[in-house]
């Protein structure tokens, strides 16, 4: 790996860590609500929805951006389930503030990513991202199935115990909707030309899902009777904004893959260290939730760097698809080989 890459692969990693932060404060604000999941949720997007309004005065081509994401919508060039990946992301933040308490964040972390790489390989095959439909190779298959022993390795030392198995199959699912959330995001952000519009459009899918959920909630059993103190527990939607931002910078230096790779492992190291060094709620650490974590990422290691990752499920030969014609600077073949613009060879002119 060329020494230049190096601080973004830092960068990468330290964004994986927030978002096992983002989950510490979600749940921690849920524990001061009085155990209310849902007013936690609703809480940590919404703040960071505001936060990205606001931006939107100041920032004109995120302003521009949305015009170009409504008109695509109304051509029929942009189907409306595409601009609703926020929903993904709350039922990701939503799950924080549901199980984290009783999970903890390393198992609660371990069940995300087996739902993120089930999820990815799935959305993959069915062409929901920009880039259309991809048939797994051999060593993404085997980094799935191993990111799911390592769940069932984490959990190994409580089966038969007091473990709610309904609350790990909430992360689980919760994974799946965090890859259909980034498959779908790709969409609005090729329409809108901006990083920021595609933000904003996540989050404000996300709040208006969680609003919606939360109403429904406090009909049945009332909203919370008081409000944390701490300040740093409303820091969630701002955690938020961070790491989806790193992403977006990182992208352009480390492909999607390395990216990936990358920021899973800050998420899972990240999640030890916490439940580790700040121990919350009834979470505990042990020994087969460290080997369970060392396993996804042996995992991960093996689906990120599959000698070319997926293929895609097109002739070869076949005219390139309207995202590749897009941005010519960056070809695939099918055995995943990167080839750019500037490594193709010039033809010599006539004459």
């Amino acid at each position: 790996m060329p020494t230049a890459q190096a601080p973004w692969l830092l960068l990468a990693v330290f964004s994986g860590a927030l978002i096992s932060l983002q989950a510490r404060i979600t749940g921690g604000l849920a524990a001061g609500l009085g155990g209310d999941g849902f007013a936690a949720a609703t809480i940590s997007f919404g703040s960071g929805c505001l936060v990205l309004a606001l931006g939107l005065l100041a920032v004109r081509t995120a302003r521009r951006g949305v015009g170009r994401v409504v008109a695509e919508v109304r051509a029929r060039r942009l189907r409306p389930w595409q601009v609703l990946g926020g929903f993904g992301g709350a039922a990701f933040v939503l799950t924080q503030g549901l199980t984290v308490g009783v999970l903890g964040v390393a198992l609660f972390s371990v069940a995300i990513v087996a739902g993120q790489v089930a999820g990815g390989l799935l959305f993959d095959r069915m062409g929901l991202g920009p880039a259309g439909p991809q048939r797994p190779t051999r060593r993404r298959v085997v980094g799935a199935l191993l990111v799911l022993a390592a769940v069932v390795l984490s959990v190994a030392d409580k089966l038969g115990g007091d473990l709610p198995y309904a609350a790990l199959a909430l992360p689980l699912v919760a994974g799946v909707c965090v890859s259909w959330q980034q498959a779908v995001n790709g969409h609005v952000r090729n329409a809108s030309g901006s990083a920021y519009t595609g933000t904003f459009f996540n989050f404000v899918a996300g709040t208006g899902a969680l609003l919606v959920v939360l109403l429904v909630h406090a009909a049945l059993t009332g909203l919370p009777d008081r409000l944390p103190t701490e300040p740093y527990l409303y820091l969630g939607g701002l955690v938020g904004i961070a790491f989806i931002s790193i992403a977006v910078a990182t992208v352009q230096k480390l492909g999607v893959l390395l990216l990936g790779l990358c920021t899973i492992t800050g998420q899972l190291v990240g999640s030890l260290a916490l439940d580790l060094l700040l121990p919350h709620g009834g979470a505990e650490v042990t020994a087969a939730t460290v080997a369970g974590i060392v396993l996804a990422l042996v995992a991960v290691t093996i689906a990120a760097l599959a000698g070319g990752g997926t293929s895609k499920v097109v002739r070869r030969g076949a005219p390139a698809p309207a995202e590749t014609a897009a941005n010519p600077a960056a070809v695939a073949d099918t055995e995943g080989e990167a080839t750019t613009a500037s490594e193709r060879p010039r033809r010599r002119p006539r004459g």
